[in-house]
């Protein structure tokens, strides 16, 4: 599959400032390469740049600022007319974290801040959720927002989300916002997120040197064989492109699933994999630490009827998004086995 910009982005947005943190990582120098192949270059890229090689994800991509987030409240101070919209994807994204403290503070805490500054000043707010809040399940995965009150989230990192997710609704704002629960996402720019990594790019280098891919074995035997477990794996091409439809949907808010829209199984990933690797298929089974067992989401699947409404007033999508096997494909050909970053 060829990828390029499937829409036409309102070309007001070329003109006027767009605030993206998070902006070295993962999704967001995805973002920040969609965006620019949108004409969009008065980007002000708000990262922390202390450790490790994020600012390799930022080479060849065009912005006008680049911020540690600790300054990015002071820059803004005399700013309020030039600013469109944010995209806040900025957080600690480690789903073993402990240090509640932290967690709120950099996820929630710097969040709300964030969110009061934009409603104040009538810029578009478009932030990330996670799918993590939907907690193991139970109440399924729904993005209702009469459902809010009920989720509860396994980790700590799940919680920060939920809390924001929490206060947009009781502060009566939630319509004003736009929150969007990202499901299991891979794809290119994952190099510097060591044990955060996509499962993608962590099965590669074992495949490469054992010739085999090493899965949990199930921790719910009567639920799922080994392997059988399953997610909603979405390549991030397929979530830039969604995400940055809502820039150009002035009436909706709220919160969105951002997800393929269908569960993958491991076992169908791994194969993927395989076959990316033009390696043969071979698949060891390995029990679950117990510490990840306790937060650990056996399925996972976006219903996206209500995002595909918002965007295109349908519940199907403008065009079908990648397959499980496509993606890897590309994935791993033109980014993860040469090193390249998009």
């Amino acid at each position: 599959m060829r990828f390029g910009p499937p829409f036409s982005l309102d070309p007001v947005w070329r003109s006027r400032k767009i605030v993206v943190t998070g902006a070295a990582g993962f999704i967001g120098s995805c973002l920040v390469r969609y965006l620019n192949d949108l004409g969009c270059e008065k980007l002000i890229l708000v990262d922390n740049l202390k450790n490790g090689e994020k600012w390799k994800n930022l080479l060849g991509k065009r912005y006008e600022e680049l911020l540690p987030k600790e300054q990015l409240f002071s820059w803004l101070q005399g700013r309020e007319g030039e600013l469109a919209a944010f995209f806040h994807l900025g957080a600690c994204s480690d789903t073993l974290e402990i240090d509640g403290d932290y967690i709120l503070e950099n996820n929630y805490r710097y969040t709300v801040r964030l969110a009061e500054y934009a409603l104040k000043h009538g810029q578009k707010f478009i932030y990330a959720s996670s799918a993590s809040t939907y907690g193991d399940g139970a109440l399924g995965f729904a993005d209702d927002h009469d459902l809010l009150e009920e989720l509860r989230p396994l980790n700590l990192y799940g919680f920060s989300k939920h809390l924001f997710d929490l206060w947009a609704k009781r502060q009566g704002v939630l319509s004003q916002l736009i929150g969007l629960k990202f499901f299991n996402v891979f794809g290119p720019n994952e190099f510097h997120k060591g044990r955060m990594a996509s499962m993608v790019y962590k099965m590669l280098p074992p495949l490469q040197e054992k010739g085999l891919v090493q899965l949990f074995a199930s921790n719910e035997p009567e639920r799922f064989a080994d392997g059988e477990q399953s997610r909603d794996f979405v390549y991030v091409k397929d979530v830039v492109r969604l995400s940055t439809q809502f820039l150009d949907a002035p009436a909706v808010g709220g919160i969105y699933n951002i997800g393929s829209g269908s569960a993958t199984s491991w076992n169908r990933l791994a194969k993927a994999l395989c076959q990316a690797a033009g390696v043969p298929a071979r698949i060891e089974y390995i029990p679950m630490p117990a510490a990840l067992s306790r937060q650990y989401q056996n399925y996972t699947c976006a219903p996206m009827n209500k995002c595909y409404q918002a965007l295109y007033g349908t519940d199907q999508p403008a065009e079908p998004g990648y397959s499980p096997e496509a993606a890897v494909e590309e994935c791993v050909t033109r980014y993860l086995l040469p090193g390249g970053r998009w």
